[in-house]
């Protein structure tokens, strides 16, 4: 009797589906390709044809050039080879997906990246109950319990409220954070223009242009100091200390990232006020999926991998380290 999933194998660079000949998220340009999200550490170019939604593809346009993309949406089905393959919301970033892979009697779900908490950029995580979950696990240690981000933005901009005179510089991911930090401040009142680095233009435009509305942005170069004082300047998590914020008033350094619950990380980078704002599962979302999920083996691609497994382990779930490598967690 075949071993469960022995139909998919894992390599390090990506997981191989052989009944469909085809890749998921891999590291190396392939034939076919199933992408989750466009994060340039699952998203690559070069690949000869690529399965992703709609969204994806757009993200991958604006970085890579127009792909030999095929577009599936969410909850459609596709057959590739001898799979039945469908695309369901991840909540990580707009069109994040996780893969449902269904053959031979195993449903098999690559979580790719994802978060359960509500993100007003992105559809909702769904979970798909299956046979084998292949989970991240970037925050996959128990001292991962990400706050509530309301209470961080709240805090975000009481800061800027009490220093009228100064601005907020905010360190963000290009894709997928600067756009939800945007609408978690807009969904608390702040309606005032943000002023973003030029290199968030294009994931900004297209957040927009498949509605989300980020309200008025303003690019920061070339503005005079004085009309920056009292906003928010949203820039790369690369520029916070470099020449180019030396034009901004006097700004009070914040970076929003799950890695911001490390002090020593907040302290290497210089940030005066670290903001815990994450885009992937803490450690009770990473556990609560799995509860929910049910699965008979769990498989981690990449992160904190051997806590989780033990953990599965404790509740008699099999579980497995891939081992995969390129996969990055500063994109948080």
């Amino acid at each position: 009797m075949a071993r469960l999933g022995s139909w998919v194998k894992p390599f390090p660079e990506g997981i191989y589906v052989k009944p469909a000949d085809a890749w998921i998220d891999p590291s190396q340009p392939k034939a076919t390709a199933l992408v989750t999200h466009g994060h340039a550490d699952h998203a690559r170019g070069g690949h000869d044809k690529v399965f992703a939604t709609p969204e994806t593809l757009a993200i991958m346009a604006v970085r890579y050039g127009p792909q030999n993309g095929a577009p599936v949406t969410y909850g459609e089905t596709i057959r590739i080879g001898q799979v039945d393959v469908s695309f369901v919301p991840a909540g990580h970033v707009l069109g994040s997906a996780q893969i449902v892979l269904e053959h031979g009697g195993e449903k098999i779900v690559v979580s790719g990246d994802y978060k359960r908490r509500p993100d007003p950029t992105c559809a909702s995580f769904e979970p798909v109950p299956c046979d084998i979950f292949i989970t991240e696990a970037t925050f996959g240690l128990p001292v991962f319990r990400h706050p509530a981000t309301s209470g961080e933005i709240d805090r975000l901009l009481r800061r800027l409220r009490d220093n009228p005179d100064r601005c907020i510089l905010v360190g963000a991911y290009a894709l997928g954070k600067a756009q939800r930090l945007i609408m978690e401040m807009r969904g608390r009142g702040h309606h005032d223009p943000i002023y973003i680095h030029g290199a968030l233009e294009k994931l900004c435009a297209l957040y927009a242009d498949h509605g989300v509305p980020l309200g008025e942005l303003r690019l920061a170069t070339g503005v005079p100091k004085e009309e920056m004082k009292g906003h928010i300047v949203i820039a790369p998590p690369g520029q916070l200390n470099d020449r180019w914020s030396r034009r901004l008033p006097d700004p009070i350094t914040a970076m929003a990232s799950g890695w911001m619950r490390v002090r020593q990380r907040a302290r290497q980078q210089l940030v005066e006020m670290p903001l815990i704002v994450s885009d992937h599962a803490d450690w009770d979302e990473l556990t609560q999926t799995i509860r929910e999920l049910a699965p008979r083996e769990v498989w981690i691609t990449h992160g904190r991998e051997e806590a989780l497994k033990h953990w599965c382990m404790t509740r008699q779930i099999k579980a497995r380290e891939l081992n995969l490598v390129g996969y990055e967690d500063e994109d948080d």
